[in-house]
């Protein structure tokens, strides 16, 4: 039988996406051939995890974000309903393994006036970008050029906003609460259940029972996430995180051009930090995942054509970039970004991380607005 036109040019598409793969899957083989070797196996480890996320937030096109943005301006919750899915699983898996291990570390941040203003102007600035920390790094790996422009500015502004924390922490903070240790695993995690279906239900409400509650891509990337981000956490010690990364690369430059003392900074100072300074970035748990992160993305990219994005205006360009510095100073504020902080807070059964998600929505309210206002 003939084959048709549409079967004939996906033939001719998924065609050369595998030879592309080719030398990017090799990139990828080495790359942990040599982490194993010269590095650590852990460190290993962590890249294939990060591959994992990656690939799971392009393919699912798991945009925390966009799923806000959805709820906001179309009703559409399914979105938010996949990342209520995502918190609830990675929570089921992450608290039995903090009350079981002690030497694992949850994500917690205290509450503090530095993590409501962060997380609020994060929120407003995150629509802006079109992109948290994980939707930055993924969209850059998928080849999206303003998430590319940004990614360096992210990281400049994390970095100063890590310099900075010292100061916005003196106008007031509370040691962190951790809901496990309070409650214990099984409390904490049925509560972390309660709180998560009544958001559940009152976003199905708001946006009316004629809707489509669930999307697939959503419930499987949430499934993935959650696994993974559980293997993070049982690999590395700590939770999944981001932001942490950006900033570590902007330091590490910055006092190789002799442009800043970390020895005087309050934060970079303290000996974990400190330490992570002067250690190689494949040392680092959180830019192991990261550059896994982008080495997935690129997989996903590699395997289909993507659609062309809309040409930028200079003015767009411009408003894109600064919300992608604001996004990353903020971050650091706030202690995280929608995975550092929501996710891995919440499901780590940190206080800070409930405090973070209603603050950076609020923030999302205003920054749909100002994307709409400015054409994006």
């Amino acid at each position: 039988m003939k084959p048709t036109l549409a079967a004939s040019e996906t033939a001719r598409t998924d065609s050369p996406s595998r030879w592309h793969r080719l030398p990017l899957a090799a990139a990828l083989v080495a790359f942990f051939v040599l982490l194993v070797w010269f590095v650590a196996l852990r460190q290993a480890a962590l890249f294939a995890v990060g591959i994992g996320m990656g690939a799971a937030l392009a393919g699912a096109r798991l945009g925390f974000t966009t799923g806000w943005r959805q709820l906001v301006e179309d009703r559409d919750p399914r979105g938010t309903v996949g990342q209520l899915l995502l918190l609830g699983l990675a929570a089921t898996l992450s608290m039995p393994l903090l009350a079981s291990y002690p030497e694992l570390q949850a994500a917690l941040g205290p509450p503090s006036v530095s993590l409501v203003l962060g997380a609020f102007v994060f929120g407003l600035a995150m629509q802006i970008s079109d992109g948290c920390g994980s939707g930055t790094l993924y969209k850059a790996g998928l080849g999206v050029p303003l998430n590319m422009g940004i990614l360096p500015l992210f990281a400049l502004g994390s970095f100063l906003g890590s310099a900075h924390l010292d100061r916005w922490l003196a106008l007031g903070e509370v040691a962190p609460v951790s809901i496990v240790q309070s409650w214990g695993a099984g409390s904490a995690l049925a509560g972390t259940w309660i709180a998560l279906i009544a958001i559940g239900v009152g976003v199905r409400l708001w946006a009316g029972w004629g809707r489509q509650w669930i999307a697939r891509r959503w419930v499987w990337g949430a499934i993935a996430l959650a696994v993974l981000a559980a293997l993070n956490l049982a690999i590395a010690g700590q939770p999944w995180g981001v932001v942490y990364g950006f900033g570590l690369w902007a330091a590490k430059l910055a006092q190789a051009t002799g442009s800043f003392d970390a020895a005087s900074n309050a934060f970079w100072s303290q000996a974990g930090n400190a330490q992570r300074l002067s250690q190689s970035l494949l040392l680092d748990v959180t830019s192991i995942t990261n550059i896994g992160i982008l080495g997935g993305a690129l997989w996903i990219a590699a395997r289909r054509r993507e659609a062309s994005t809309r040409p930028l205006t200079a003015r767009q360009w411009l408003i894109g970039l600064v919300a992608g510095f604001v996004l990353g100073y903020s971050s650091r504020l706030a202690f995280g970004c929608n995975i550092g902080a929501m996710l891995s807070g919440i499901s780590t059964g940190s206080l800070h991380g409930w405090i973070w998600m209603p603050m950076a929505f609020a923030g999302t309210l205003i920054g749909v607005r100002v994307r709409r206002r400015f054409g994006f």
